[in-house]
């Protein structure tokens, strides 16, 4: 009977998650509705309700590590980063198997300047759910950011560091190929590397093109495309793809690869 009043009251507290959380989702979609118009004072106390439903809930189940999560994420939506920091470690502590509380710590860690404990805290989230883009996405972008303190570290070598960055883009890319912002930043990742393969790079730039909305956007494609065949020595077929590129607003990065 024991074991039946924990497991009721444990679907009780999962229910009442399920609850706030909703509550917030409709809370910060409004918001954003709003924009401007948002009255500060009115989502301040909207905010403040549900601080308090999860202080309550996490007062009445204090091992519930996926209501820390939840409470941890709420904190660092508003901009109370130490705070969400410390109950997200809460959450860690209770259950290290939440891939959510691994990234946002690694984010956490990465905007405090502490790249080299922030990766580990991205490649568990990584390792706990493969098929998240903005895991691998995150963690490439650490590298990039902070190749230095990587490379000094003594842990990552330059080919390892271009290695694992390339494949976060890539993968993210990928997992995400909706995500447009993914596949350009993958693209662009190869100006990142030591000893780019630039006909792979050229290739993606061209995939880009026909993927992309507009056609200022197709045109910077070309503009990327155009560098690459300059920095290879084909400045004839550079020259041809940038007599395309007509877009006012680009005439100063056609006139740069000139």
């Amino acid at each position: 009977a024991v074991v039946g009043r924990a497991a009721e009251s444990e679907t009780m507290a999962e229910r009442t998650l399920k609850n706030i959380a909703e509550k917030q989702r409709e809370i910060f979609a409004a918001a954003e509705k709003k924009g401007d118009k948002l009255d500060q004072e009115a989502f301040r106390t909207q905010v403040q309700s549900l601080t308090h439903e999860y202080e309550r809930l996490l007062r009445d189940n204090p091992k519930f590590a996926l209501a820390a999560a939840a409470y941890g994420g709420l904190l660092g939506k508003v901009g109370l980063r130490k705070e969400a920091a410390a109950m997200l470690l809460k959450a860690n502590q209770l259950d290290s198997d939440i891939p959510f509380v691994k990234n946002q710590l690694g984010g956490y860690l990465a905007e405090e300047g502490k790249p080299l404990e922030a990766a580990p805290y991205f490649l568990a989230a990584i390792k706990l759910a493969p098929d998240e883009p903005i895991y691998h996405y995150q963690l490439a972008t650490l590298l990039v950011e902070a190749r230095d303190d990587f490379i000094r570290s003594g842990a990552w070598t330059r080919a390892t560091l271009d290695e694992a960055m390339t494949t976060g883009f890539k993968r993210a890319a990928e997992l995400a190929p909706e995500r447009f912002e993914f596949g350009y930043r993958h693209a662009e990742s190869f100006y990142d590397l030591e000893k780019p393969d630039w006909d792979a790079a050229l290739k993606l730039w061209s995939a880009l093109e026909e993927k992309a909305p507009t056609d200022i956007e197709r045109q910077t494609m070309r503009l990327h495309a155009a560098n690459i065949l300059i920095k290879t020595g084909r400045a004839g077929h550079a020259r041809i793809l940038l007599e395309t590129v007509t877009e006012p607003g680009l005439q100063g990065q056609k006139d740069r690869l000139k």
